[in-house]
């Protein structure tokens, strides 16, 4: 398994799991953390789009996949405003990281299995679509990252929705699953 795959995942469930799990402020350097490491694992990472054809269709399915993930895992926080304080913080719990660890590992079992398991099957599955490499990587890179903003992009507007008094309550479902 190449190193960069766990590198990459290791670091998504590091910063996620240090942000999120347990009652956190949401302020500026909570939102802005996740998108400024996502934009720069994204120019380390990603090894060129493809352009069109059945290589960009992958591309595409894979950051969507990884942004509808992002909304589940959105939803298993909660947003409030501290009682005490007023500041608005976020809720997450077991349910939230068991989806995480979940993804996680099916990528990495992904990534295992088409080096170990059903290398001559995608091989010729790839060949017949043409999909390149670089496509399938990028696809995977995508929705890690896709994954990781829509989460913070989704606490960002929650957040400000709580603020501005906008929503009474902006809870979409109880983090202590």
């Amino acid at each position: 398994m190449p190193t960069s795959a766990l590198i990459l995942s290791a670091a998504i469930l590091i910063g996620v799991f240090t942000s999120d799990l347990g009652r956190r402020k949401i302020g500026i350097h909570r939102v802005l953390r996740p998108l400024l490491i996502a934009g720069s694992a994204g120019a380390l990472y990603l090894t060129g789009f493809a352009t069109g054809g059945s290589g960009l269709a992958i591309e595409l399915a894979g950051t969507g996949v990884g942004a509808v993930l992002g909304l589940l895992v959105a939803r298993l926080m909660r947003v409030e405003s501290d009682p005490d304080s007023g500041v608005t913080v976020s809720q997450a719990g077991a349910g939230y990281a068991l989806v995480w660890i979940a993804v996680v590992g099916a990528r990495l079992a992904f990534i295992y299995g088409s080096q170990h398991w059903f290398s001559a099957e995608l091989g010729s599955w790839m060949l017949a679509h043409h999909v390149t490499a670089d496509a399938l990587t990028d696809a995977l890179v995508l929705m890690a990252l896709a994954m990781t903003s829509t989460r913070t992009l989704s606490l960002l507007i929650r957040s400000r929705a709580r603020t501005s008094g906008r929503l009474d309550d902006v809870r979409v479902a109880d983090a202590s699953m």
